[in-house]
């Protein structure tokens, strides 16, 4: 019989690509996971992994499982964050700063979940960018942060993890029929680029660059810091993009979008919580839920 830990085990070496950084995020072994990995693959007596490449991808049946393992861990998270929201008597005040399409996707339902089962708690929500949003942490303007990695070491404070590692995905509108589910990097400007500005930095660096080594220079038909704006442009199909996988991935499910995979290009963002030292005994325990319910909601 199936068990959540290897279901865990197998979606995490899915999202991360490997099985160290699997391991790493789940803090276990390599071996243990590769165990679990393949105590998994006997039980069904299928291969659901293919190994050897430089990113772990599943086989046609692991992309099955992978469909439904997502749907049972995400109920399970869900029910055990709400169970624990509705029995801690949570209280106090938050002030959270995090960037628009973090906020959107991700802060806002696990607040309006808070605020559903605990009437004493209450939060203020500033969206911002990265620069921005440190400086008022550390001003002390702000009790936590939801923030990229290339801004840590500014951050002060050493009351900080690991949250996610938000992928990037190429996208397109399903309205096109043609659009290829595989290209490599060198055919990107052989369609209209939407271009995401300021909200992921580090990322349109690493892409500028990645398509310099191609031999290309980007090709902007269209260029805004908004993720929300972007979503819709592309949706319409006049043209392709690069947005946050958590942005996207409910029009992909429902075929408004196609995700395009990148063969030679694959980047994710690791994000930390960040949280100020000095919070209060129930600030913390608050702040502590909330940390829970969004490893929860994100992680599948």
């Amino acid at each position: 019989m199936l068990n959540l830990q290897q279901l865990q085990s197998f979606v995490t070496v899915i999202s991360e690509g490997s099985m160290t950084e699997a391991a790493n995020k789940l803090y276990l072994t390599q071996p243990a996971i590769s165990q679990q990995i393949r105590n998994l693959e006997e039980e069904l007596g299928v291969e659901l992994l293919h190994r050897g490449t430089r990113v772990i991808k599943p086989t046609l049946q692991g992309e099955l499982l992978l469909e439904h393992a997502k749907k049972i861990l995400q109920m399970v998270q869900q029910t055990e964050s709400n169970i624990k929201m509705m029995g801690s008597h949570l209280s106090g005040f938050l002030r959270i700063g995090t960037l628009n399409s973090l906020g959107v996707q991700l802060v806002s339902p696990v607040i309006g979940r808070l605020l559903k089962f605990n009437s004493n708690v209450s939060f203020q929500v500033d969206f911002d960018e990265e620069t921005r949003l440190v400086e008022k942490f550390n001003r002390g303007d702000l009790d936590l942060i939801i923030a990229p990695e290339n801004v840590m070491s500014h951050v002060d404070t050493q009351d900080k993890k690991l949250l996610i590692k938000e992928e990037m995905w190429l996208v397109a509108s399903s309205r096109d029929t043609e659009v290829p589910r595989q290209i490599q990097l060198s055919e990107l400007n052989q369609h209209s680029l939407m271009w995401l500005t300021r909200e992921y930095a580090d990322f349109e660096l690493a892409l500028t660059q990645a398509m310099k080594s191609a031999g290309l220079s980007p090709d902007v038909t269209f260029a805004t810091s908004n993720v929300g704006t972007l979503k819709k442009v592309i949706e319409t199909g006049l043209g392709w993009g690069f947005l946050p996988s958590m942005a996207v991935k409910k029009q992909v499910r429902m075929g408004r979008l196609t995700h395009i995979q990148v063969k030679d290009f694959d980047y994710r963002l690791p994000f930390f919580y960040c949280r100020q030292s000095s919070l209060t005994a129930q600030q913390k325990i608050l702040s502590d839920a909330f940390f829970v319910a969004l490893d929860g909601l994100e992680r599948y």
